[in-house]
């Protein structure tokens, strides 16, 4: 349902006070709901500059994989004189793989510490120098005949792809206003599935995906790095970050007012600025919460232990985690790594099902086109709960995967954590989606091998347990308030979220 165009109230709930009544900005904030100069801008820099390379490390070392697997056997040989066995040489091309994962990981970790620290805006700017010193390393391992630097730079990008999906969500939902949380929330998911398209079109053999020219596939999305950070010392901070966590109250008001256009309205940053008050964290009292001073106070930081030994964060928290992982647990990555071998098993030539795995791939990315209108326009429970329950067979699995297992969980965390636990929160998701996405990449083929087409049982079982826990607990975040929806997880598994 679409929010009601009148004010309505609430109970705000925060540990250790007693709840209170809060209007919502719903009509107001309903009228702001427009794309402006910034929003776009922000939203094209962010995607093109760090989620898209992020997949494209993803897609873009599966075509070449013999010749720089070969390449490495050969340096290795001529650098310490060792010769690799086949099963050396197997094991050490899935570490060159997986530590792209492992950085991943530890990028993940690192994300609530450096969104708090550096600032939402300034973490984008760590994913991009990572991403360019990591593309250098991949220029350049082959012309200085060395490893290390190929092995540098798949955990440099693996690094910077976890900071990417743990502080680019959170940025750009908090910089939108409510109508458009959902359509630009789901942009960092859309660039890392057309990540993964360009990579694997820029590997093949007739581009870059050659013996000689292997390093240009690797680096190629350097490129875009430069290109999208130009605009980068003009973008916007995060209003709500400036005001909640700095308490620079006076830069958050112009930055919104910046975000919003020229043709915001003073009631509608009034109204903003009420409700990123009632964001401040319960440690901090109301009144030294964007007083009117733009002095800054340091603020309570929330680390992720506190995050995670506060109880009425235990439900989200689980909820994000579930998304995160379960993503990945469901199979998507498996589909994408291993359906050339797939498509080849139900009888495709080797040349077919290279093809086949590129339409696979170009599917997920067109019907990810949709995601922005999807979110603007159906609850984030339909589709979730639509994208979990339907799994029939490849295409059909990738079609519905996209809209809504796909998009949704690089978000939720938005929606369901206020700012100050937020960081923490979208950091413990970006973990279990890397830390999922690496048990599925180390044991999938051997799984396959041991039970053959039954291998996808597990995965079928994870979205039914998926489905079960949304069902029961994911509350409808569309269109709502932030102190909408805290208080309907805020009592954990005997909360009833369902309810209005």
């Amino acid at each position: 349902m679409e929010p009601s165009d009148h004010e309505e109230a609430s109970v705000l709930y925060s540990p250790g006070r007693e709840p209170k009544i809060v209007p919502h900005i719903n009509a107001n904030a309903r009228k702001e709901t427009r794309w402006t100069f910034w929003l776009i801008t922000a939203g094209l820099s962010t995607t093109f500059g760090a989620a898209v390379p992020t997949g494209y490390n993803i897609g873009v070392i599966n075509a070449p994989a013999n010749f720089i697997k070969s390449w490495c056997n050969d340096t290795i040989y001529e650098t310490y004189e060792s010769v690799f066995s086949e099963g050396n040489l197997e094991t050490f091309w899935s570490a060159v793989v997986s530590i792209f994962l492992v950085g991943g990981v530890i990028g993940s970790l690192g994300g609530a510490w450096v969104a708090d620290r550096l600032g939402r805006k300034r973490s984008f700017l760590l994913c991009g120098f990572l991403l360019f010193v990591g593309g250098v390393c991949f220029q350049f391992c082959q012309t200085l005949s060395s490893v290390e630097l190929l092995m540098a730079g798949r955990f440099l990008v693996g690094l910077a792809a976890g900071l990417t999906t743990s502080t680019v969500p959170m940025y750009l939902t908090e910089l939108a206003p409510l109508g458009l949380r959902g359509a630009l929330g789901v942009f960092c998911s859309m660039g890392v599935t057309g990540g993964v398209v360009v990579g694997q079109i820029i590997s093949l053999e007739e581009i870059f995906g050659t013996e000689e020219h292997w390093q240009f596939a690797l680096s190629f999305y350097v490129i875009l790095v430069v290109i999208f950070f130009v605009p980068y010392p003009w973008l916007p901070e995060s209003p709500k970050y400036l005001f909640v966590i700095r308490r620079r109250q006076d830069e958050a008001v112009n930055e919104l007012k910046r975000v919003a256009g020229k043709k915001v309205r003073d009631e509608y940053v009034r109204e903003q600025i009420d409700a990123m008050r009632r964001e401040c964290t319960p440690e901090n009292d109301e009144e030294s919460c964007g007083d009117g001073q733009s002095t800054v106070q340091k603020p309570k930081e929330r680390t992720i232990w506190s995050v995670l030994t506060d109880r009425t964060l235990l439900l989200p928290l689980v909820l994000v985690c579930a998304l995160q992982g379960g993503q990945q647990l469901s199979g998507i990555n498996a589909v994408f790594f291993y359906s050339v071998r797939i498509f080849e098993s139900v009888g495709l030539s080797s040349t077919d099902a290279k093809f086949a795995n590129l339409g696979a791939g170009c599917l997920n990315l067109f019907v990810a086109f949709f995601s922005p209108f999807l979110m603007a326009k159906f609850n984030r429970r339909f589709l979730a709960l639509l994208s979990c329950a339907i799994i029939v067979a490849i295409l059909l699995y990738i079609l519905f995967y996209q809209i809504g297992l796909g998009p949704i969980p690089y978000f939720i965390g938005s929606e369901l954590f206020e700012v100050g636990p937020r960081p923490a929160a979208m950091a413990m998701g970006s973990l279990a989606s890397w830390g999922c996405n690496f048990i599925v990449a180390m044991l999938f083929t051997t799984l396959q091998s041991a039970w053959g087409a039954f291998v996808f049982l597990p995965f079928a079982f994870t979205c039914v347990a998926l489905t079960v826990l949304l069902r029961i607990y994911l509350p409808e975040t569309r269109g709502k308030h932030i102190s909408q929806i805290v208080p309907l997880v805020a009592k954990g598994f005997s909360s009833k979220p369902l309810v209005p």
